[in-house]
Formats: structure tokens, sequence, C-alpha cells
């Protein structure tokens, strides 16, 4: 509040008098003083606005504003089920299509697709995880009555999932699965 009153005494005390004379000087004194109460009016009305994200563009995907860390941070939010290497297995496979250049067109596309299946693993994952005990049960009763239903094949490649742990199904889920696919 000092400097505001400082500032003010200055601008009409030693430049006022002298001003009267140029009517362009008392313009740019005008244009001065309207700053001045406006940023103390804008510093009093509340905190300033929060600086907008800009993503480092020298980092983003080319022709996105998507960074690959936030590409990262999706898979390890939304794959808990796998492992930090098969995570990391999967970043790097997406992150070299991303950065083909015969993709280019299709860049944003592919990492909202990505974006959207991520986040319906991630959803799923959360809904089964707060399923009762008894209702997984159930659900695993029911899955080895559809099992019998497939062919050896495909039964053969649902035990090879179950056990790598690769279904984005919670791990109590997963085991009660595999008992129920053992006991076939």
């Amino acid at each position: 509040m000092l400097r505001k009153g400082v500032l003010f005494t200055l601008l009409f005390a030693g430049l006022v008098a002298p001003a009267a004379a140029n009517p362009m000087l008392m313009f740019l004194i005008g244009i001065a003083r309207d700053m001045v109460v406006d940023f103390a009016q804008n510093r009093k009305d509340g905190p300033p606005p929060e600086p907008v994200y800009l993503p480092d563009m020298a980092k983003v995907y080319p022709g996105t504003s998507v960074e690959p860390e936030t590409i990262r941070r999706l898979i390890d939010d939304s794959f808990l089920y796998l492992s930090s290497s098969q995570r990391e297995e999967i970043f790097d496979s997406l992150n070299a299509e991303l950065m083909k250049p015969k993709n280019a067109a299709v860049r944003g596309a592919m990492i909202e697709y990505f974006a959207d299946r991520a986040l319906v693993v991630r959803a799923a994952q959360l809904q089964l995880a707060q399923m009762p005990y008894r209702e997984k049960q159930r659900m695993a009763e029911e899955f080895k009555a559809e099992l019998a239903a497939l062919p050896e094949d495909d039964q053969q490649q649902i035990g090879k999932l179950l056990r790598s742990g690769m279904l984005p199904v919670p791990s109590d889920l997963n085991q009660l699965l595999l008992t129920a696919f053992d006991a076939r």
C-alpha cells in the first residue's frame, strides 16, 4: 500500500505540472496510473490466476500435446495386475508405434484409443476389487461352467493367461478362476 502511495505521489507531484503543457505526456501518465490502479485492484480481488500447464513441446509425441511420461503413468496406473517389466514392455511397444512416421496421421487417435481402453481396464479392476468375496466365488463357478463349453485349445490358452496373471482381474479373483480352471 505504501508503494502505491509513493508511486502516485511521484506521478502527480513531479510530472503533472510540467506535463500540463504536453497533452501526449498527460495521456501516457493517465495510462500508467490506470495500469497501477488495475494492478492494485486485481491483487486485492483475489489470488492471481493459476498458471496454465503447457507441456514441454520437445518432449511430446509429434503432432500431439501428450508426453511419453503421461503414457507411462497411465500404463502404471491402469495395469496394476502386470509386473513392472510387463508394463515396461507395453510402454516400449506403444512408444515405438507412436514414434513411427507412418503413424503420424493417426497418432492422436492411437493415444486416445489406448487411453480409453486403459481407463476401462482400470475401472473394471476397481469394480472387481470392491466385489464381495461370495460374488467372486459365484463368478468362478459360472466361469467353470462356461469353460467346459469351450474347445480344448481355447481352454489351454485361458489356463496360460490365468497362470501368468495376465487377465485384468484382481489377484484373489484370478486365484479363484485358476482353482475353477484346475477343477474342470
